[in-house]
Protein backbone atom coordinates (compact mmCIF):
# COMPACT_ATOMS: atom_id res chain seq x y z
CA UNK A 1 0.00 0.00 0.00
CA UNK A 2 1.30 3.38 -0.94
CA UNK A 3 2.15 5.22 2.26
CA UNK A 4 4.16 8.27 3.09
CA UNK A 5 6.15 8.97 6.26
CA UNK A 6 6.35 12.38 7.88
CA UNK A 7 9.25 13.68 9.97
CA UNK A 8 10.81 16.88 11.25
CA UNK A 9 8.29 18.01 13.82
CA UNK A 10 9.15 19.24 17.28
CA UNK A 11 8.75 21.94 19.88
CA UNK A 12 9.61 25.47 18.79
CA UNK A 13 9.06 28.94 20.21
CA UNK A 14 6.75 31.42 18.48
CA UNK A 15 8.58 33.02 15.59
CA UNK A 16 10.77 29.98 15.10
CA UNK A 17 11.15 27.64 12.14
CA UNK A 18 10.84 23.97 11.37
CA UNK A 19 11.32 21.91 8.23
CA UNK A 20 9.04 18.94 7.72
CA UNK A 21 9.86 16.14 5.34
CA UNK A 22 7.57 13.67 3.58
CA UNK A 23 9.25 10.50 2.35
CA UNK A 24 8.09 7.45 0.42
CA UNK A 25 9.36 3.94 0.77
CA UNK A 26 9.63 1.69 -2.24
CA UNK A 27 8.35 4.13 -4.84
CA UNK A 28 9.12 7.55 -6.23
CA UNK A 29 7.11 10.63 -5.41
CA UNK A 30 7.66 11.85 -8.96
CA UNK A 31 4.41 11.86 -10.84
CA UNK A 32 2.28 12.52 -7.78
CA UNK A 33 0.92 15.75 -6.40
CA UNK A 34 1.65 15.81 -2.68
CA UNK A 35 -0.07 17.81 0.01
CA UNK A 36 0.47 18.65 3.65
CA UNK A 37 -2.48 18.62 6.03
CA UNK A 38 -2.74 19.28 9.73
CA UNK A 39 -5.06 18.48 12.58
CA UNK A 40 -5.12 20.38 15.85
CA UNK A 41 -6.75 18.98 18.99
CA UNK A 42 -10.53 19.19 18.74
CA UNK A 43 -10.44 20.37 15.13
CA UNK A 44 -10.92 18.73 11.76
CA UNK A 45 -7.97 17.94 9.55
CA UNK A 46 -7.40 20.64 6.96
CA UNK A 47 -5.13 21.38 4.02
CA UNK A 48 -1.97 23.40 4.53
CA UNK A 49 -0.18 23.25 1.21
CA UNK A 50 0.25 21.15 -1.91
CA UNK A 51 2.65 20.85 -4.82
CA UNK A 52 1.99 19.43 -8.26
CA UNK A 53 3.87 16.48 -9.69
CA UNK A 54 6.07 18.77 -11.78
CA UNK A 55 6.60 21.18 -8.92
CA UNK A 56 5.34 23.98 -11.12
CA UNK A 57 2.16 24.52 -9.15
CA UNK A 58 1.84 25.14 -5.43
CA UNK A 59 -1.09 26.07 -3.24
CA UNK A 60 -1.30 27.34 0.34
CA UNK A 61 -3.97 27.84 2.94
CA UNK A 62 -4.52 31.54 3.62
CA UNK A 63 -3.35 31.09 7.20
CA UNK A 64 0.16 30.03 6.13
CA UNK A 65 0.74 32.08 2.99
CA UNK A 66 4.01 33.98 3.15
CA UNK A 67 5.28 31.85 6.05
CA UNK A 68 5.36 28.29 4.68
CA UNK A 69 7.08 27.04 1.54
CA UNK A 70 6.56 23.62 -0.03
CA UNK A 71 9.18 22.09 -2.30
CA UNK A 72 10.28 18.85 -3.89
CA UNK A 73 13.71 17.25 -3.50
CA UNK A 74 13.93 14.69 -6.28
CA UNK A 75 17.38 13.49 -5.27
CA UNK A 76 16.10 12.55 -1.82
CA UNK A 77 12.62 11.56 -3.01
CA UNK A 78 10.98 13.87 -0.51
CA UNK A 79 8.51 16.74 -0.37
CA UNK A 80 9.44 19.32 2.23
CA UNK A 81 7.53 22.00 4.09
CA UNK A 82 9.61 24.89 5.37
CA UNK A 83 7.70 26.63 8.13
CA UNK A 84 8.86 30.06 9.27
CA UNK A 85 7.42 32.62 11.67
CA UNK A 86 5.55 29.89 13.47
CA UNK A 87 2.59 30.79 15.62
CA UNK A 88 0.90 28.91 18.48
CA UNK A 89 -2.07 28.30 16.18
CA UNK A 90 0.20 26.24 13.91
CA UNK A 91 0.36 23.62 16.65
CA UNK A 92 -1.00 20.39 15.18
CA UNK A 93 -0.11 16.98 13.84
CA UNK A 94 1.06 17.37 10.28
CA UNK A 95 0.42 14.73 7.62
CA UNK A 96 1.39 14.33 3.99
CA UNK A 97 -0.58 12.42 1.37
CA UNK A 98 -1.06 12.13 -2.38
CA UNK A 99 -3.47 14.84 -3.48
CA UNK A 100 -5.65 15.60 -6.47
CA UNK A 101 -4.73 17.63 -9.51
CA UNK A 102 -7.08 19.71 -11.62
CA UNK A 103 -5.74 21.03 -14.92
CA UNK A 104 -2.15 20.57 -13.70
CA UNK A 105 -2.88 22.56 -10.53
CA UNK A 106 -2.66 20.73 -7.22
CA UNK A 107 -5.72 20.69 -5.02
CA UNK A 108 -5.64 20.17 -1.25
CA UNK A 109 -7.79 17.06 -1.32
CA UNK A 110 -6.56 13.55 -0.58
CA UNK A 111 -6.59 11.43 -3.74
CA UNK A 112 -5.67 8.02 -2.35
CA UNK A 113 -3.55 6.28 0.24
CA UNK A 114 -3.93 6.10 3.97
CA UNK A 115 -3.06 8.73 6.49
CA UNK A 116 0.26 8.07 8.22
CA UNK A 117 1.12 8.72 11.84
CA UNK A 118 2.04 12.31 11.13
CA UNK A 119 4.58 14.48 12.88
CA UNK A 120 3.75 16.67 15.86
CA UNK A 121 4.48 20.38 15.66
CA UNK A 122 4.14 22.34 18.89
CA UNK A 123 4.64 26.10 18.96
CA UNK A 124 4.87 27.36 22.50
CA UNK A 125 6.97 29.58 24.70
Amino acid sequence: QLQLVESGGGLVQPGGSLRLSCAASGFTLDGYAIGWFRQAPGKERGGVSCISASGGSTNYADSVKGRFTISRDKAKNTVNLQMNSLKPEDTAIYYCVVTSTVQAMCVMRKLFGSWGQGTQVTVSS
